[in-house]
């Protein structure tokens, strides 16, 4: 991953920027030398219906490398979401979960089932994930915990 090959992401969505797709996005700016091409288009709705949504989705959805879906979709329009981890899958993209965003609510097993990594809403935990998944890269990173003995 570099700035002349960054990945290539897609965001699930219902044709608009809800706060958590938003947040994904705060999140993916502030990780340091982490290059990505955001190819969901939310503001691009298609006119004429429910196909014609499917098939831009199927468009948005072609070129990337890994698929973030968000569980507030779930709530807002469980088919929608449905349809776009299906199409994820069967095109063998791999597939980052987001938890439900401050809350310890459990995630439906028809969205777990089509995950390949659960993260919480952590800026860290979501960039090593979509790395580890697009990429099958490691973050090889250490914490460093100080104490102090007496």
């Amino acid at each position: 991953m570099s700035q002349n090959n960054p990945i290539r992401l897609f965001i699930t969505h219902a044709w608009e920027a809800s706060d958590e797709y938003l947040r994904i996005f705060e999140y993916l700016e502030s990780a340091r030398n982490f290059f990505y091409k955001n190819f969901s288009a939310p503001d691009k709705a298609p006119s004429g219906g429910k196909e014609a949504d499917r098939e831009e989705l199927r468009r948005q959805m072609a070129q990337a490398e890994c698929v973030i879906a968000l569980p507030g979709l779930y709530r807002e329009n469980a088919e929608l979401l449905q349809f776009q981890l299906t199409f994820a899958k069967a095109s063998d993209k791999p597939v980052v979960l987001m938890r439900p965003f401050g809350a310890n609510a459990v995630l439906p097993k028809q969205i777990t089932d089509f995950s390949d990594q659960v993260v919480e809403w952590d800026g860290r935990a979501l960039v090593d994930a979509i790395k580890s998944q697009a990429r099958h890269e490691e973050s090889n990173r250490w914490d460093t915990i100080e104490f102090k003995l007496d």
